[in-house]
């Protein structure tokens, strides 16, 4: 976190959350810091707030994103301007210092984001507290992440959530369009920049990423998860007429919303066959280590033998990605006495590891379960088949789901359709990011 106080000046405090809650590190914080206006920022990878001082004057900067060309950036910055990078591990280079590099190679901080937003590729918004308080901010240039300001008889709050300033007692007042750049002061929002037309928002952040209480583009997250799983459970009603289910259940926890439209749909009534224990661990991607994470999956679940023992069960999950937590899963309902286990992805097939935000702790898209499965079937010219395997009424996409049925033991997998995702979610598809399903930027 970063503050600005007018007789102190900008304070920052970072610390590192990896093995303790966030409210234990920063329960105190009201107490060593002061002032009139803050930033902060939750990264898994960078140290931020940066503390920064250049010719435009005294700053604090956080970013969100992902900057593919950062070597090239680093190479021109170090050519243009001689200077240097404060290096890590390797050599690497913190992501939200090269954009202050950027942003301070123009003459004003309107000029150094906006210059920032052309070169990068990739994915970078941008806060940026001042040394007079105001804070200015940037939706990055295409939209893939939202920027959203609350309002209240004090000021003004920003985030990428709205119910977070909502439990703070501010009230929605608008949300930024690609690559806006406004200033914010304590009385009124300047435009800096106004919105570019083309948007590629992550579809991913309704399926999965986004909280339930969220709103992106005025569409909330938990009503879009209903209707995902309406649509899986009507195409189900046409495709599987006879499938035999005695519960609808859902992955904990962004698989519960899914589970319940398809519930409300299918008549199948919905149940929670197992309940995650999450007093630490609250996601179980947050480790580092991929042997770690499966360990905390498989930890945190605790069946309720009644609801699974000698039952046919359908599961919703929000994706499957890699595979592992899910063979974990089935394994686990299996040996808790389940009759058969039927899963349903909430999305299509996951094809790519997304190049734009950092969501997949993934090294290689061959750790894709679907990838891998299409790259031993066709080798090198895998990627030619992408939509016929991603379609399951082809023979390539009826081959894919029955060796995942095979390798996971489940009686049948379906995953929802691209067709699907973008009606559930209501948004024009130019608006949406669709990549990490189909490869197509």
């Amino acid at each position: 976190m970063a503050a600005y106080d007018k007789e102190i000046g900008l304070q920052r405090e970072i610390h590192n959350i990896e093995n303790s809650p966030f409210r234990t590190k920063f329960v105190n914080i009201h107490k060593d810091m002061k002032g009139t206006s803050a930033i902060g920022c939750i990264s898994d990878f960078d140290p931020q707030p940066l503390l920064i001082r250049s010719k435009l004057g005294v700053y604090a900067i956080a970013i969100v994103g992902r900057i593919l060309n950062q070597d090239a950036l680093i190479d021109k910055l170090l050519s243009d301007y001689s200077g240097h990078f404060d290096a890590m591990t390797s050599g690497a280079v913190n992501s939200t210092e090269i954009v202050a590099a950027l942003i301070n190679s123009k003459k004003t901080y309107t000029e150094g984001v906006e210059f920032a937003q052309s070169v990068i590729e990739g994915t970078a918004s941008i806060i940026l507290l001042k040394d007079d308080g105001n804070i200015i901010v940037a939706r990055d240039r295409l939209g893939r992440l939202p920027v959203v300001i609350g309002k209240n008889d004090e000021g003004f709050a920003v985030t990428f959530e709205s119910f977070a300033f909502e439990k703070l007692g501010y009230a929605d007042h608008s949300e930024l369009g690609p690559g806006e750049i406004v200033e914010i002061t304590p009385t009124e929002i300047k435009q800096l920049k106004e919105p570019g037309k083309e948007m590629r928002i992550c579809s991913f952040l309704w399926s999965y990423y986004g909280y339930p209480t969220s709103n992106y583009e005025g569409v909330n997250v938990e009503v879009m998860r209903y209707r995902n799983g309406h649509i899986m459970a009507k195409r189900d009603k046409a495709t599987n007429p006879d499938m035999k289910v005695d519960y609808v259940c859902g992955v904990p926890d962004s698989g519960i919303p899914h589970a319940i439209g398809y519930s409300n749909e299918s008549g199948i009534p919905f149940a929670r066959a197992f309940i995650k224990y999450t007093p630490t661990w609250s996601r179980s991607f947050m480790p580092t280590d991929q042997t770690q994470r499966n360990k905390v999956a498989k930890m945190k679940l605790i069946a309720v033998p009644e609801l699974i023992k000698d039952k046919d069960l359908l599961f919703v999950d929000d994706s499957v990605v890699r595979g592992t937590q899910l063979r974990e899963t089935v394994e686990f309902l299996l040996e808790s006495g389940a009759k058969s286990v039927n899963m349903r992805s909430a999305c299509p097939p996951i094809m790519f590891g997304c190049k734009f935000l950092n969501f997949s702790r993934a090294t290689s898209d061959m750790e894709l379960i679907a990838r891998r499965i299409m790259f031993e079937l066709e080798g090198e010219d895998s990627l030619n088949y992408v939509d016929e395997y991603s379609n399951p009424d082809t023979e390539r996409g009826k081959k894919l789901r029955q060796i995942i049925c095979d390798e996971l033991h489940l009686t049948s997998i379906e995953f929802q359709t691209i067709e699907g995702v973008i009606a559930a979610i209501g948004l024009d598809p130019s608006k949406l990011c669709t990549y990490c399903w189909t490869g197509k930027e």
